[in-house]
């Protein structure tokens, strides 16, 4: 039997693939779930420690306005909300509302660009 060259493997460079603005979407809404899940046991911490009194409290002021969490914040803002864009994006997909070319990629691109900016508004409502 001769292995033809159809049946042979394909190498894939997964850097060259182009994701459509959906797919990337899609990528980021996983991330964004899984950054959010292991952020639990952080933010509990940290609830638990600005709870303990006012000296706990201020504890955990001092150390979210260190720059390094100031990025952390950023992060966990961005995740929360973009994770929450994406799901109404789903949750409307699921009821037939924007399926159709070009709305899921307006959609997409409204997400990955809105998440971004409304984790800046947050942080910056938070100081």
């Amino acid at each position: 039997m001769t292995m033809s060259s159809h049946s042979r493997p394909v190498f894939l460079n997964l850097l060259q693939i182009r994701l459509p603005v959906a797919g990337i979407m899609s990528i980021a809404h996983r991330a964004a779930g899984v950054l959010l899940f292991l952020s639990i046991p952080f933010l509990a911490a940290l609830l638990s420690v600005a709870l303990s009194g006012q000296a706990g409290f201020l504890q955990a002021q001092t150390l979210l306005k260190q720059p390094i969490m100031q990025v952390i914040l950023f992060l966990l803002l961005w995740a929360l909300s973009h994770h929450f864009l994406a799901g109404i994006r789903y949750l409307l997909i699921d009821v037939h509302l924007g399926v159709q070319a070009p709305r899921y990629q307006q959609t997409a691109w409204a997400v990955l660009i809105l998440s971004p900016v409304l984790a800046l508004l947050l942080l910056w409502g938070l100081w």
